[in-house]
């Protein structure tokens, strides 16, 4: 018996005439080589279910009477440069592929797209698309972003249509912020062929201006052949290298244009464009001015009273403080005085017990010989009395002195000295004497 154990086809179900059983694999990989056969076209539908994975994209094309799933190797739709989404009408070229599993992974069938380009305004998206990849590429999106936005221009340009509804829209907004500064209008043509070059001088005319500190470029809705002015490259690099920041609002709130791309602001209508042009709510800033201004007011008011009660009450201080140590030193100088008073009465009455303590010593030790003693000097007081000039004055006589007071004891000393005062015992006379 061989070592070697063969496998064996089991047998089919009874009583079915279909060939077979056949392995699954094989009859997988017949089912790819025959869908691979089919020949290969170009298909035309709408994308639904896009989504990318690392090596391939997938997604269904559809129409009202079917649908087919759809795959693309990576590399090749990145080259692309097209944006998919839902709905999106394109033309695929390829054919049928079948991916038949494994005993670890499930089996797939899809129509393997070779080509794909987007229908009808599907390939002027698919161009602009190219075209801002290339611009943000080559950093044109960059310079508007970095431009310093003034937080309340005196001055705005603004282009757009001349009898376009932008017009009123950007004027309502400007009321409503409640800017009063000047306005600079350039009016340009912005649908047709040659309205990108239009636009474009228009910028540069208003950037030229040394008063104007932001630009707006508005625009209504339309189609995309409409609005294709402004994905002009020429116009996109004018705005770029503009010294003045750009707002634009072109199209509706679903339009997205490569100026929008390269504007410092892209605003979705042209209110909101005026808006972003004055930050600033000028009406309601007004009103919190004035209230701050009156609370500053009230406050600085308060504060003054209040300081100015402070300062009295500091400024009365040292007079306070004066007075208080004032009346300490009154109090002390009354003290000094009663004390020395006291002390001058205490010393006094010292001294004359002492003198009187000493007189009556001085007496019992001198005897007869102080009494004698006393009474020549009582006979010397009378005898010195009796030769006082002021004794003399008082019995009548008269004493001639000069200005200095010197006696005058002649008659040439007193013609000499011319004026002179006669001195009697109860005060002085002037006199002057005549000329000889």
């Amino acid at each position: 018996m061989s070592n070697t154990t063969q496998r064996q086809t089991p047998a089919g179900i009874p009583g079915n005439e279909l060939p077979g059983p056949y392995p699954v694999g094989s009859y997988a990989a017949q089912l790819r080589s025959r869908l691979r056969q089919f020949a290969h076209v170009q298909l035309i539908g709408e994308v639904w279910g896009f989504r990318t994975a690392r090596a391939r994209v997938y997604f269904e094309l559809r129409d009202p009477h079917g649908a087919l799933p759809c795959s693309m190797w990576r590399t090749d739709f990145d080259a692309l440069g097209v944006a998919l989404s839902d709905g999106l009408q394109v033309i695929v070229a390829g054919g049928c592929d079948y991916y038949p599993g494994s005993a670890t992974s499930s089996p797939s069938f899809s129509f393997g797209v070779a080509e794909l380009r987007v229908a009808g305004e599907g390939d002027l998206l698919a161009q602009i698309e190219r075209l801002r990849r290339r611009l943000a590429a080559e950093n044109v999106f960059e310079p508007q972003k970095l431009l310093p936005r003034p937080l309340l221009p005196r001055t705005i340009g603004v282009v757009t249509g001349e009898r376009g509804k932008a017009r009123d829209d950007i004027l309502a907004g400007l009321r409503r912020r409640g800017w009063a500064g000047r306005l600079v209008w350039a009016f340009a043509p912005v649908q047709d062929r040659h309205a990108a070059g239009r636009i474009s001088a228009a910028l540069r005319e208003l950037a030229a201006v040394p008063e104007v500190e932001v630009v707006i470029v508005a625009r209504g809705g339309g189609s995309l052949a409409d609005l294709l002015a402004f994905c002009d490259e020429g116009l996109c690099r004018t705005v770029s290298l503009l010294r003045v920041p750009v707002i634009s609002s072109v199209g509706h709130h679903t339009d997205r244009t490569l100026i929008d791309d390269v504007a410092a602001v892209a605003c979705s209508t042209p209110t909101h464009a005026a808006e972003a042009a004055v930050p600033v709510d000028l009406n309601a800033a007004r009103a919190a001015t004035w209230q701050a201004a009156r609370r500053l007011h009230t406050h600085s008011r308060r504060a003054v009273l209040q300081r100015a009660r402070e300062l009295a009450q500091l400024s009365r201080a040292p007079a306070e403080h004066v007075t208080r140590h004032r009346r300490r030193l009154h109090q002390l100088l009354r003290e000094l005085r009663a004390s020395g008073r006291r002390a001058h009465a205490a010393a006094r009455e010292r001294t004359r017990t002492h003198h009187l303590v000493l007189t009556r010593t001085a007496a019992r030790a001198a005897g007869p010989d102080l009494q004698r003693r006393r009474a020549e000097l009582d006979r010397f007081g009378l005898a010195l009395a009796a030769h006082d000039p002021q004794r003399t004055l008082e019995r009548g006589y008269a004493l001639v002195e000069d200005r200095a007071g010197q006696p005058v004891t002649s008659a040439d000393a007193a013609l000499e000295a011319r004026e002179l005062q006669i001195r009697f015992h109860d005060g002085r006379v002037p006199v002057r004497t005549a000329d000889r």
